[in-house]
């Protein structure tokens, strides 16, 4: 006890000093080319653009006094407007067509700023206050400063909520009212430890951060209900409170590892990710879990012996009503939905195979936002426009002219932005403002920046980056470099689908091959994941028939969240079917009945609880990411819920034959026993 005391207190000095990474580009695979073309431009150029300010209704004097004001601020290190490429110097006549209305078109300004990633935190504010209300701010430097501020206000609510509404839960499904704060107690050391241990990982994505703490609870809740209930059985039988203890930690050990164990290898399928946001919350989350089944077995156990007396004081009434009635509800469904199961789970499978997705964070906040209404009002004014770098090695101007020519005739393409292509004009170099120089080229290398027609992510955008990509190669082949919001989305698009298969492949196989050393069984494991697998499927088919648009990482990611946390209800339900017919010799439907009336309670509770949680981020986290995971989680739940306590009992009653073999399941019965 006093050994958790201080690694809580220390986890919890080390909690503010994990730092939070926000910007999905930094989770990229080191070999794809914008990641390899960011960390290259910043040692040759510094930043790329990151940022465009809209301004309404303004001359170009007006245009020219903001711009002043905004290079002023402490973190901007450029703003690109028509003076950029236009000076004074340069005849009007001889730019290439059109290039007026890129950045001044019906009395709307649009400027491209570059903002210092390092002191973006501080600049952005100072932004939004210089341009006020009126005007429009976006890209990606905006959404990574949004995100950080709205993940940590909205996160303090959500965990509140959560932990009210789970102690509330714990209140209607225990018999003491001691007892939930107990179970909350432990919980709240596990994800304090767990928090501040995350210091070994230097940093941790957006994601872990908002939801890690809310997955930990929710999925270990179970886990000290179970040992409190089984020390209040060994008590019956034991007046020496450590020896029944001591009895109840032998008889629930194993349930509660191999529980736990199947939640922590479906977490860790997530770190084979190559998308490394995968591997950062798989990591979390599956130690968080292991802190969860130590400080169950470790620490609990003094707890629950220092407060069982004032537990026993406060006994109440079970709230909750007897499932008896339920249970017979259950064995009259049970079969006719087993069967509307059957006919409809493939369907759902190719439906949920289906949904279109977002790749990125362009979409991560809607328009009822500063930030999402930002974006669609600059699109409305100028289109759908973002930023591309490219950059070559110097030395080849002809080739590089003929490379700018070719891609000014793609449509797509709304202007360049190259030293050469100034050259090309005949124009002397003297001409040329020396900071505009300073922007295109370095001793090495000249930087093309590339105004493009199309938004961030889309079909049409990844076919406008391998075509710019053709066009590189022709002329510089395997010795350019391209990056920008289309060119990260690109990249994570191939990285993300390329992890699909390989990720939900590993959790079920691991899942499988537990359930197989833990139960004796082969074809138990078989149903129980089909089961789960198929309320993952029965999930994302809704969004597909709902007709929203899924971002991929959340898609990704609920396949093996909601299969390692909730595969747990199907094999609680199993095992105890399976001791019911073993131990105690109850015909199947009796046995049925008598699961059904004895654990749903427990299997609600746990399901309750990691459901309320999915709604709460849907409901609170303006992050659209965050909110989509929170609401394909609370939802998946559901239908894992419904799928073991509705299908899972149709399907052991009819494969009884097959599953029960009382001569062979030695070993189960001389575990049950």
């Amino acid at each position: 006890m006093l050994l958790f005391a201080v690694i809580t207190a220390v986890s919890a000095f080390m909690i503010p000093k994990v730092k939070v990474n926000y910007d999905l580009a930094d989770y990229l695979p080191q070999e794809y080319i914008s990641t390899k073309s960011i960390s290259f431009m910043k040692s040759e150029f510094g930043d790329m653009p990151n940022a465009r300010v809209v301004l309404r209704d303004v001359s170009r004097k007006e245009v020219m006094d903001y711009k002043t004001r905004l290079e002023a601020l402490d973190g901007v290190e450029s703003v690109t407007w028509l003076d950029s490429v236009m000076p004074a110097s340069i005849p009007e006549d001889v730019l290439p067509e059109g290039i007026t209305d890129v950045f001044y078109k019906g009395g709307n300004a649009l400027l491209i700023l570059t903002v210092n990633e390092d002191k973006q935190y501080q600049t952005i504010p100072e932004i939004y206050d210089l341009i006020g209300e009126d005007n429009q701010l976006s890209g990606n430097a905006v959404t990574t400063v949004v995100a950080a501020e709205n993940t940590v206000s909205e996160g303090i609510v959500i965990t509140i909520a959560a932990i009210l509404i789970m102690l509330l839960v714990l209140t209607v499904t225990t018999t003491s009212w001691l007892e939930p704060l107990v179970i909350m107690f432990g919980l709240i050391v596990a994800v304090i430890i767990n928090t501040g241990t995350n210091l070994i990982f230097g940093s941790v994505s957006f994601l872990t951060s908002a939801t890690g703490m809310l997955l930990q609870i929710a999925v270990a809740l179970d886990y000290s209900v179970f040992l409190i209930h089984r020390f209040e059985s060994c008590r019956s039988g034991n007046t020496d409170p450590e020896e029944a203890m001591a009895e109840a930690l032998t008889l629930s050990s194993s349930s509660i590892v191999s529980s736990g164990l199947t939640t922590i290898i479906g977490f860790l399928a997530l770190a084979t990710m190559k998308f490394l946001i995968g591997k950062d919350l798989g990591l979390a989350l599956s130690k968080g879990v292991a802190i969860c089944l130590i400080t169950t077995l470790v620490f609990m156990p003094g707890v629950i012996l220092g407060t069982y007396r004032l537990m026993e004081k406060t006994r109440h009434r079970r709230l909750v009503p007897s499932f008896d009635k339920f249970g017979r509800f259950v064995l009259r469904v049970t079969v006719p939905l087993m069967i509307v199961f059957a006919v409809l789970v493939i369907p759902s499978y190719i439906l949920s195979e289906r949904n279109t997705f977002w790749y990125g964070g362009s979409h991560m906040y809607g328009p009822e936002t500063r930030e999402g209404g930002d974006r669609l009002k600059i699109a409305k004014a100028f289109g759908d426009i973002d930023s591309y770098v490219i950059m070559v090695p110097r030395g080849d101007t002809a080739g590089e002219i003929k490379m700018i020519e070719e891609l000014r005739e793609d449509e797509r393409i709304t202007m360049i932005l190259s030293a050469e292509s100034f050259m090309g004009l005949s124009l002397p170099s003297d001409v040329l403002p020396e900071s505009l120089i300073g922007q295109l080229q370095s001793d090495d290398y000249d930087r093309l920046v590339l105004t493009v027609a199309e938004p961030p992510e889309g079909d049409e955008t990844f076919e406008l980056v391998a075509d710019i990509c053709d066009v590189a190669d022709k002329y510089y082949p395997g010795s350019y470099y391209l990056t920008g919001s289309g060119v990260i989305n690109y990249d994570l698009r191939s990285v993300v689908t390329s992890d699909r298969q390989r990720v939900n492949l590993i959790a079920i196989l691991a899942v499988f091959l537990i359930l197989i050393v833990t139960m004796h069984s082969l074809l138990f494991p078989v149903i129980l994941v089909l089961v789960i697998e198929s309320a993952i499927w029965f999930n994302l088919s809704i969004s597909f028939v709902s007709g929203s648009t899924l971002f991929y990482i959340s898609f990704l990611i609920i396949s093996s969240v909601q299969l390692g946390a909730t595969v747990d209800y199907a094999i609680l339900f199993a095992q105890r079917y399976r001791e019911n017919r073993i131990v105690h010799d109850i015909p199947p439907k009796e046995s049925i009945l008598k699961t059904v009336s004895d654990n749903t309670a427990s299997i609600m509770t746990s399901a309750l609880a990691l459901s309320i949680i999915g709604f709460l981020l849907a409901a609170f986290s303006s992050h659209g990411m965050i909110a989509q995971l929170g609401l394909l989680l609370g939802r998946g739940t559901l239908c894992s819920l419904f799928a073991v306590l509705f299908v899972l009992p149709g399907l052991l009653m009819t494969f009884d034959r097959y599953l029960i073999r009382k001569g062979s399941d030695t070993a189960f019965q001389k575990d049950a026993q």
